[in-house]
């Protein structure tokens, strides 16, 4: 069963229920009913068509729900107007269902929430993680986001702010490696910037571009985490990055400064710099500095510590980070970082070790255990062969 063609597809087979007149709630329902007869019958009848085969499944089961709904009794009669089988007309209604999930009548964050599970294709646990929050918060705010909208009309598309939202959480998501969605969050972004002159639509895509440069170059042969200082930078696509400069620059110039430029500025540092010594970590703080006043975020100002321990010396970087909750994800793991620069290996040994319990990925835990098992290796006088960095 190929799931990346399911989750391909499902956007499009959402927008069509969509526009003939299904409530969104209802609408995704039938749409992971229709998934779900999919991973059962396909393996052995594999249909000729497989957009025509989900639209028409998942057509028939908002049918049959919408019978079994006295409320929605109406919309009886447009069971002759069930589509036949057969090749569907092709669409990309992706982009329009992130605007019509950032509905006016929820919050920014309820139709954040929404539409990375309903569009995005994210679990809970995943929106979770995004947003910092437990999965049962984020549960009982999409079951509240869809009660909102049950049986509102989709007619009123939400705001530019909530999309980019959504489009960065999707894009980080995919970065992660978790999920292939990197590349489907920046194609996404891209119409976006074709359709509208907004200079946080580019600053987003600006960044995105920047970051996906690296991608080929963060992972080790063995599927291990390469940190940024040990990266091959031979292998980022130069390409990108001259792209995503170029449309920083343009943004940047329009005098409108906001969270996705001041962060795309930071990876443009980054990417300009020939080798890891050669960053420019003292502007890198000054940009950390422009983003934690625009959004006061403690993730930036636990980023923030990292570029102050490297700009101004590693006990600069514990003092920026003691200031910051010790619960922050990734915490414990700077923490370790800046005391391993500052020459404390026992420490920073036994917060690697903290750290690796942790992680919210495995890539993640055995990137950290092996920081720590380096670290005691050093300082019970054996010798470790040096991590390999592609």
């Amino acid at each position: 069963m190929d799931e990346g063609l399911l989750r391909s597809l499902t956007p499009g087979v959402l927008g069509v229920l969509v526009r003939r007149g299904a409530d969104f709630a209802t609408a995704e329902d039938a749409v992971q009913d229709a998934l779900v007869e999919a991973v059962r019958v396909w393996p052995d009848d594999p249909p000729r068509d497989p957009r025509g085969w989900l639209i028409t499944v998942a057509w028939r089961r908002f049918l049959d729900a919408a019978r079994a709904d006295t409320a929605r009794r109406r919309r009886e009669d447009l069971v002759d107007q069930e589509p036949e089988p057969g090749p569907a007309a092709a669409a990309d209604d992706t982009l329009l269902l992130y605007f019509l999930c950032a509905h006016p009548s929820l919050t920014p964050s309820s139709a954040v929430a929404l539409t990375l599970r309903a569009v995005g294709g994210l679990t809970t646990r995943q929106i979770a993680r995004a947003y910092l929050v437990p999965e049962a918060a984020v549960a009982q705010r999409i079951s509240r986001a869809k009660r909102t909208v049950s049986g509102v009309r989709f007619d009123r598309p939400g705001d530019v702010a909530t999309v980019l939202r959504v489009l960065y959480l999707v894009f980080n998501e995919g970065y992660s490696g978790d999920v292939d969605l990197a590349a489907e969050a920046i194609r996404l972004t891209r119409q976006l910037a074709t359709a509208i002159d907004h200079p946080e639509v580019a600053g987003l895509l600006a960044l995105m571009l920047l970051h996906h440069a690296r991608s080929a170059s963060r992972t080790a042969p063995d599927g291990g985490l390469v940190p940024l200082a040990e990266q091959d930078r031979g292998r980022w696509d130069t390409g990108l990055i001259a792209e995503g400069v170029r449309v920083l620059q343009t943004a940047l110039s329009r005098d409108r400064l906001g969270e996705f430029q001041a962060q795309a500025a930071i990876a443009a540092l980054h990417a300009d710099a020939p080798t890891a010594e050669e960053t420019d970590w003292v502007q890198i703080v000054e940009w950390y500095d422009e983003l934690a006043a625009l959004t006061d975020s403690p993730v930036v100002r636990l980023n923030r510590a990292v570029a102050v321990g490297e700009a101004d010396g590693p006990r600069a970087g514990l003092a920026a980070l003691a200031a910051l909750d010790a619960s922050l994800p990734r915490h414990t793991a700077v923490a370790a970082y800046l005391h391993e620069r500052d020459g404390d290996l026992a420490t920073a040994a036994t917060l690697y070790a903290e750290a690796a319990h942790q992680a919210q990925t495995l890539a993640e835990r055995d990137h950290l255990t092996r920081r720590a098992a380096r670290l005691n290796a050093r300082l019970s006088g054996r010798g470790v062969a040096p991590e390999r960095t592609s």
